[in-house]
């Protein structure tokens, strides 16, 4: 049996259709951040539900951490940029990083945003069993994981999605 001429473009063309509707789907198909409870060296009590209608930067740090030391000033700097337009940032410092550093590192460089210990390790594993450090998520109005950076991140990149994100509805 001969099938017509036009059986195999069509075909190809519906082939080509599902693929891009598949391609779409998954670039738009974000990540949900996690439901997690954290408490800041001042002893305050947070969740990740206060961060609805935020854009939110999580970094993940260690004062051990030699790109971690370096790129902070660059994270207080995106905060102090963004913070007057419903941006935050909170640092979770991993669970091997004592407590003592920790509060020392963000007395001394006044840190103006909220760093948590994550003692137990939940927050990390909540994460995605976050291990390495720097590791910096960007969080959507809408509570979406937008970007997940290893490592230092491009601040000029990451200055232009937050703009992006601030100005969605």
């Amino acid at each position: 049996m001969k099938l017509p001429r036009y059986t195999a473009p069509a075909l190809l063309a519906a082939v080509l259709a599902v693929g891009a509707t598949l391609a779409y789907q998954s670039v738009n198909s974000r990540e949900t951040a996690p439901a997690v409870e954290y408490v800041l060296l001042d002893g305050s009590k947070l969740s990740s539900q206060q961060w609805q209608g935020k854009v939110m930067l999580v970094n993940f740090w260690a004062t051990s951490c030699t790109t971690c030391v370096r790129e902070m000033p660059q994270i207080v700097a995106t905060h102090e940029k963004f913070k007057s337009r419903g941006f935050d940032t909170v640092a979770v410092a991993m669970s091997y990083d004592p407590p003592a550093f920790v509060a020392n590192f963000a007395e001394s460089r006044k840190l103006p945003f909220g760093v948590a210990i994550d003692n137990t390790g939940s927050i990390a594993k909540s994460f995605g069993k976050v291990q390495l450090t720097p590791t910096t998520l960007l969080i959507n109005k809408r509570g979406e994981i937008v970007k997940r950076y290893v490592g230092e991140p491009d601040f000029a990149a990451l200055h232009g999605l937050v703009e992006k994100l601030l100005a969605e509805t």
